[in-house]
């Protein structure tokens, strides 16, 4: 496992200035890093019709990115409200805020710059997120993982408790797996 030892590393809200880098950096991971795990035809849908930012998330301010000497290495967050995944694209009226006594928070759209992939920073964004949503009162964290990211949401402590598809235009059919963690 590799832990994060460099110092370069920033970790800050993201704004929407940053929304054009992060809609980038996730079109190169979204494709990239799922080469081994979709075909390239689920890729570019998951892509287009689900993957990017959801400005709410902004607004909440709920949503990271990691830089390393200015230059954004990851992005990711955690949600207080009801939606599970998608990005603005995908987003259908009021995203209605959940109850943390007794609903889970959520984790939400996390990228990394392929370049980057295996060094950590994927599990530093996961730990920042989880702490934040339980400073906020949650007790569980629930998300929907692609395939390329349940591994690294597996070895964080989260479990599979559905498998999922979702179809998308084009008769293309993604696979997904909603998975959950009770925090410490």
């Amino acid at each position: 496992m590799n832990t994060i030892m460099d110092t370069n590393l920033t970790i800050r809200c993201a704004t929407e200035a940053d929304i054009a880098a992060m809609q980038a950096l996730i079109a190169r991971s979204a494709i990239q890093l799922s080469a081994n795990f979709y075909t390239p035809e689920q890729a570019l849908a998951l892509l287009t019709h689900v993957f990017g930012v959801d400005t709410q998330l902004i607004h909440d301010q709920t949503y990271f990115v990691i830089e390393e000497h200015g230059k954004m290495m990851a992005c990711g967050g955690w949600s207080k409200r009801k939606t599970l995944f998608g990005g603005d694209q995908a987003k259908r009226g009021v995203d209605e805020l959940l109850d943390p006594a007794t609903e889970a928070a959520r984790i939400r759209a996390f990228f990394v710059e392929p370049s980057a992939a295996r060094r950590g920073l994927g599990r530093l964004l996961l730990e920042h997120c989880s702490a934040q949503a339980q400073a906020a009162g949650f007790a569980v964290l629930e998300l929907a993982a692609t395939m390329p990211g349940e591994p690294l949401y597996l070895a964080c402590g989260f479990q599979v408790f559905e498998r999922f598809q979702i179809d998308l235009p084009g008769g293309v059919i993604a696979p997904l797996s909603r998975m959950r963690k009770l925090l410490a």
